[in-house]
């Protein structure tokens, strides 16, 4: 904002002591025109000497330049054109057109004898101009420059950006973090559970084969004591299925007791003699129906100790080791059939009875 000029200083008029004696004929009266004199702008203050006026001396020319070059201009004398008047503005009205003083950011504080000038105003016009936007704050750290404050805060705010970011970004890994280790001991307690379960079910199924054999143990054990092996002093000699040219089918249908002639055969369950006789290859034969239609043939008999329709318990003698029929040699060959007329392996039926011969 542009400030009004100072006004100008009252013009000093010397006196005729101050330049000595001089001629009056020798100077000229000095009247300005409208061409040699500007428009005057501002305020300005006129001095009126006190007596009668002014000496038409050199002393008039000294005042007369001097009055030109404060209206704005220097003028020139010209000769032989009348002389101009020259009016000066109401300085009351100048003034009351012009903004307060105290208003003027700066000025205030140079007007003397201002005693109403306020603080903060006269603070801040003193201030440089390159303090402004500067907060309290900024000044309490240092800035009281507004560029050095403006790249302060851009700093502080990209420091506070990069601090939320980085924030995000560990929040982000605790919550993979998190994560992936509630996913790991989500797997470590089903892999535990998983074992655990293996391990219950694998106790149980053998708890389960336990409670099994221990059941087929009793049951054995009871069959036992009704079943009993159809002769004492044997050798087992010939098994079920073994081939060979001496049987008529290519293989044996039997389990052979290898024993002394004449030593007793029992009946090895109760049952009802079937038939007891010659058998052709077979020799003597008896044969004893169980129960549940299962027959045992006892084949190759010395003698003969029951008939046919006679009923025999578990251990009764129903014949004696002999080797008539197609033999070899004094034995019991003993033959299993179901109640269908299937041959089975002997030896099996009888460990299905708790036996083992």
């Amino acid at each position: 904002m542009a400030s009004n000029r100072p006004a100008p200083q009252a013009v000093y008029v010397p006196n005729d002591d101050d330049f000595g004696s001089y001629d009056e004929g020798s100077f000229e009266e000095w009247n300005p025109t409208e061409e040699s004199v500007r428009p005057v702008r501002g305020r300005h203050r006129v001095h009126k000497k006190s007596g009668g006026g002014l000496a038409r001396s050199s002393t008039v020319l000294g005042v007369g330049v001097i009055a030109a070059v404060g209206a704005g201009g220097i003028a020139t004398a010209q000769d032989g054109k009348p002389p101009v008047s020259i009016s000066m503005p109401d300085l009351g009205v100048v003034t009351d057109s012009l903004p307060e003083a105290k208003s003027l950011p700066g000025v205030g504080s140079l007007i003397s004898g201002d005693d109403t000038s306020d603080t903060t105003t006269t603070a801040a016009a003193a201030a440089p101009l390159t303090a402004a936007g500067v907060s309290a704050a900024d000044a309490e750290q240092g800035n009281t420059h507004a560029g050095e404050a403006l790249r302060a805060r851009i700093m502080q705010q990209a420091e506070n950006q990069q601090d939320q970011a980085d924030t995000a970004v560990r929040a982000a890994a605790e919550d993979a973090a998190a994560k992936k280790a509630g996913e790991e001991a989500d797997a470590q307690r089903k892999a535990a559970e998983k074992e655990a379960d293996a391990k219950a079910a694998a106790k149980k199924k053998k708890e389960e084969e336990a409670r099994k054999a221990k059941a087929e143990a009793a049951r054995l054990a009871k069959l036992a004591k009704s079943y009993v092996i159809p002769t004492s002093s044997y050798t087992l000699t010939s098994h079920f299925g073994d081939a060979g040219s001496m049987w008529s089918s290519g293989h044996h249908t039997g389990l052979d007791f290898a024993a002394p002639t004449g030593t007793p055969l029992k009946a090895v369950h109760t049952g009802t003699v079937k038939e007891a006789g010659w058998a052709g290859a077979y020799g003597y034969r008896t044969v004893l129906e169980l129960e549940d239609g299962t027959e045992i043939w006892y084949c190759h008999q010395s003698s003969l100790n029951v008939s046919a329709g006679q009923k025999v318990s578990t251990g009764d003698v129903i014949g004696r080791v002999g080797a008539t029929g197609n033999v070899t040699g004094p034995h019991l060959h003993m033959e299993v059939h179901t109640a269908d007329g299937t041959g089975i392996d002997p030896l099996g039926w009888l460990q299905g009875k708790g036996l083992n011969p």
